[in-house]
């Protein structure tokens, strides 16, 4: 992973972290419902714009590398752990 990538992970996941912590505050304080719906969903919003970072990440390296090199296997390697965890991440 890009260092730049990876601080940007780092400092959002920082963040969601921060995140989830007040949601636990949010559940022991026996919050509104609807205001911990709504925080989970932030939450979530924010772990997909991390997943689609690392997945950036990793198609403009790992997958690009395995293109240039001509290695077919290699290449069927990397597009189908790239299809797999984008089909998990579709459910």
């Amino acid at each position: 992973m890009q260092k730049a990538i990876k601080d940007s992970c780092k400092k959002r996941l920082g963040r969601i972290e921060g995140q989830v912590r007040g949601l636990s505050k949010m559940v022991e304080d026996d919050r509104y419902c609807i205001d911990i719906v709504t925080q989970i969903s932030a939450v979530r919003a924010a772990l997909r714009r991390v997943e689609e970072e690392v997945l950036k990440d990793h198609v403009s390296h790992c997958v690009e590398h395995a293109i240039s090199s001509g290695d077919k296997a290699d290449q069927r390697r990397k597009i189908a752990e790239l299809m797999a965890v984008v089909g998990r991440a579709e459910r």
